[in-house]
């Protein structure tokens, strides 16, 4: 902003101009000095000239050289999506957790070069998703030096990436989230990375929104314009209580051909066991201790879970931890616990295993084999996929029956409200809340379904 101001500013109405790229133009005079800006719809070009005329009801004095007032000044410091992107994630990295940093940089990586203008020469979607993603997000490698076609992506980037205001545009908004429904390969992305991505970009409006960017967040309401939101639990993952000991039974076969591989299946068959039998999640079982876990002689037992640990994926996105980080319960307070019973089986099983292997120096139920740390999520889901292969049928094992780990959660608490739990007392044993067990697992609550068609069976023909 240049020293010299004016409170004298006149505004001349929208003028359209046919041919052009952007045909809608909005024409002020500061001091004596004509301005204008051009946009690609009236309502665009209708918001900007409201936003000027606010500011000059409200007695802000305007930069005589940009014809700007203060506020739209400041506002400009984020002017594209890319630099928005960027001064969002420096928003969340000072008190996010690892893996939604992580969630941050990825979904941008993707979301920012699917909104830019058609300039020449562009880099290839991989490129540009690439650079985002381990140059441009993440705050501590932004200051690495670039190769110098790292640097000439970077310059294209910066040139072509659309104004912040542009998501107010409905058709470019929907154009942009038509295209986050593409891979940078070319190939459909499922639809829950797609609802992932959509989520992100939400986030980063409603960022744009609190710093003054936009005037309302674009995307609320928002979805893609074929399809919609794909909710709850595909009922194909989901195994019934026999397939579910049969697979457990088949992870300590995994690797019978390499001792140590085999006893890694083996140490990993109590973990399993409290995905089935507990409906933990895998994080939640990973932090387990053995003070946690009250496991009398006979009947059921009890589990205190208070947090989970979490793999860290790149140490840049976690301050240079390693490995694993420690979480509060799912959409819980750090001080929260939850009290899960767990069956006579599965206190069997985890009395055998404490009995067999022990527990980690800090007590956790599953340690790594040669580390003692966390078990990597690579580790216990190739344990799992070799498990499928040794207890399923080919068909099954083709098919997305219980395809990982985190399935034997579902068919726990699918098991659970088939059996007929009520689910205020499923969801206080799952973490979850009453109305988000319903919507996910509607699908597949089955249990009563030959009761409730010989119900109707005999409304449609009663002397059947």
């Amino acid at each position: 902003m240049s020293d010299e101001t004016t409170f004298q500013v006149q505004f001349w109405k929208l003028r359209r101009t046919e041919g052009r790229r952007r045909p809608w133009g909005v024409r002020w005079v500061t001091a004596g000095k004509e301005h204008s800006e051009s946009y690609t719809t009236k309502a665009l070009a209708e918001s900007f000239r409201s936003e000027l005329v606010r500011a000059a009801r409200s007695g802000e004095a305007f930069d005589v050289a940009t014809g700007l007032p203060a506020t739209t000044i400041r506002k400009r410091g984020v002017n594209t999506l890319l630099e928005l992107a960027v001064a969002y994630v420096d928003h969340v990295w000072s008190s996010a957790p690892p893996n939604t940093r992580r969630a941050a940089v990825v979904n941008l990586g993707a979301i920012v070069p699917a909104f830019v203008r058609d300039l020449d020469h562009p880099p290839t979607p991989v490129e540009l998703q690439r650079l985002l993603t381990t140059r441009l997000l993440p705050p501590p490698r932004r200051e690495e030096t670039l190769t110098p076609e790292e640097r000439t992506a970077a310059a294209w980037l910066h040139r072509a990436s659309r104004p912040v205001t542009d998501l107010a545009d409905s058709l470019a908004l929907g154009a942009l989230l038509h295209a986050l429904g593409t891979a940078a390969d070319g190939r459909p992305v499922t639809s829950s990375t797609w609802d992932k991505r959509r989520a992100v970009l939400h986030r980063v409006a409603g960022y744009a929104v609190d710093t003054g960017v936009l005037a309302t967040n674009p995307v609320t309401g928002r979805r893609a314009g074929t399809g919609r939101k794909s909710e709850g639990v595909d009922p194909r993952v989901v195994v019934n209580p026999a397939q579910a000991r049969q697979l457990l039974a088949a992870a300590t076969y995994v690797g019978a051909r390499k001792s140590h591989e085999r006893e890694r299946g083996r140490r990993l068959y109590a973990f399993f066991a409290c995905l089935y039998y507990g409906g933990l999640r895998p994080g939640e079982a990973q932090q387990l201790r053995d003070t946690d876990a009250k496991l009398p002689a006979t009947g059921w037992g009890e589990l205190l879970l208070s947090g989970s640990l979490t793999d860290v994926s790149g140490r840049h996105f976690a301050d240079g931890v390693r490995d694993h980080t420690h979480r509060p319960l799912k959409r819980r307070r750090r001080e929260d616990v939850r009290r899960v019973p767990i069956p006579p089986a599965l206190v069997a099983i985890l009395r055998a295993h404490l009995d067999t292997y022990g527990t980690a120096a800090d007590g956790r139920l599953f340690p790594a084999t040669l580390t003692g740390g966390p078990v990597p999520t690579a580790v216990y889901t190739r344990v799992w996929k070799q498990a499928r292969e040794i207890g399923l049928t080919p068909s099954q094992a083709a098919s997305p029956m219980a395809s990982r780990p985190y399935d034997l959660r579902h068919a726990a608490l699918s098991s659970w409200l088939n059996a007929g739990v009520p689910p205020t007392e499923v969801a206080e044993r799952a973490g979850h809340t009453v109305a988000v067990l319903l919507s996910v697992y509607a699908k597949c609550l089955d249990g009563q379904r030959d009761t409730f068609n010989a119900r109707i069976s005999a409304l449609l023909d009663p002397e059947a």
